[in-house]
């Protein structure tokens, strides 16, 4: 309503106004940045993004409104990353009105409708600014009135790295996904937050997908179903807490089987190979980021979203396949003997730029056998 007033809280004692959409309340979160144009609706819904408030570098958001989840294909949504608003909080410069044939809300009425606060009219350009200078931060969005100096002193209490959000969004139970096509293979799916782009493009492959619980033994499953290989998901928070995922995907690379890992997968596996990993200052959150290919010395533009990076002299068993043209740091890894590859970005690329999906390719050939790592 006209008149109401909401805040940005950032732990360094930093108070910004602004004008609330979306639901009124007051929620927690590390507070991170995408550089994203495009593809609200994904981030938005993207499970890596748990217990996070997303501020967007672009300034107008909401012009394309929200699309339909009708839009389906093989039974998924397209325009969506998992079945709801996942973030804690949206921090924009400017809220716009939808204008698009695909829409069947405003980005405003879809916030409201899921329980999670906007905040608009912030200067998200300076907020960027202090995180590249400082790091990343906890913080709160308020958008209920309430008085920001006690929400302040709530802020300085959460903690981001001990918390397992991965936990909070796993299924509890098995999913199957089956392909519209022809099956190509079987594929055990350890879900630690997936986003439906890389459900997508597996299932575009032909493979039937068994999606498990974070904490399952792959293995299990991996017999259970007769399956060909087994992939780990994306997903939010500290790698570190996931020692039975690490010990489960170590006894999966001793098994030899085919497998692949994406963003929190990745350092999953390179855990496993008793690699250590780090927390980047700000992290890469973006669908402009450029990648090169060591091996066949080519580079691209990938979609990122992810915190922490793996420190490669401690790879033992794996090696660097691909790195950062920004940083430098590891963006690819693969097993030296066995048919094992993972990627830090996101290859399925939702948002973003397709450039990468022949990840997914190379995938397909180590679950057939047909190709060489």
């Amino acid at each position: 309503m006209r008149g109401e007033v909401g805040y940005l809280i950032l732990e360094d004692g930093t108070i910004l106004k602004g004008k609330p959409f979306g639901a009124r309340t007051v929620r927690y979160g590390e507070v991170v940045f995408t550089t994203a144009m495009v593809g609200y609706p994904e981030s938005l819904t993207d499970p890596s993004y748990k217990g996070q408030i997303l501020v967007e570098t672009n300034p107008l958001m909401g012009n394309y409104g929200v699309p339909s989840k009708e839009l389906k294909e093989n039974g998924l949504p397209l325009h969506y990353e998992s079945d709801s608003i996942k973030v804690e909080g949206f921090v924009v410069s400017r809220l716009m009105r939808p204008n698009h044939w695909s829409s069947v809300m405003s980005l405003d009425e879809w916030l409201r409708r899921e329980g999670v606060p906007g905040l608009q009219g912030i200067d998200t350009r300076a907020v960027v600014k202090k995180i590249r200078e400082k790091g990343v931060m906890r913080g709160a969005i308020v958008t209920d009135g309430s008085d920001p100096k006690e929400v302040l002193e709530n802020v300085e209490k959460i903690d981001y790295e001990t918390t397992n959000f991965v936990e909070l969004v796993s299924p509890s139970s098995p999913i199957i996904h089956v392909p519209e096509g022809k099956i190509s293979g079987t594929i055990v799916v350890v879900d630690m937050g997936i986003k439906y782009g890389i459900l997508r493009e597996l299932l575009r492959r032909g493979f039937k997908l068994i999606r498990i619980p974070w904490d399952w033994d792959p293995i299990e499953a991996y017999e259970s179903y007769n399956a060909d290989g087994v992939f780990f998901s994306n997903g939010p928070g500290n790698p570190s807490l996931l020692k039975v995922v690490a010990k489960n995907a170590k006894k999966v690379l001793d098994a030899g089987i085919p497998t692949m890992g994406v963003c929190l997968g990745e350092q999953v596996l390179a855990l496993a190979d008793g690699a250590e990993i780090y927390k980047l200052k700000y992290g890469h959150r973006g669908i402009n980021k450029p990648v090169k290919d060591l091996e066949s010395g080519k580079a691209f533009v990938t979609t990122q979203n992810h915190g922490y990076a793996i420190e490669p002299e401690t790879l033992n068993e794996f090696y660097v396949w691909m790195i950062n043209l920004d940083d430098n740091t590891v963006e690819a890894i693969k097993h030296k003997e066995l048919p094992v590859i993972a990627t830090q970005y996101h290859p399925e690329a939702s948002p973003g730029p397709w450039d990468s999906t022949w990840v997914f390719d190379e995938f397909a050939k180590l679950v057939r056998g047909d190709a060489n790592v």
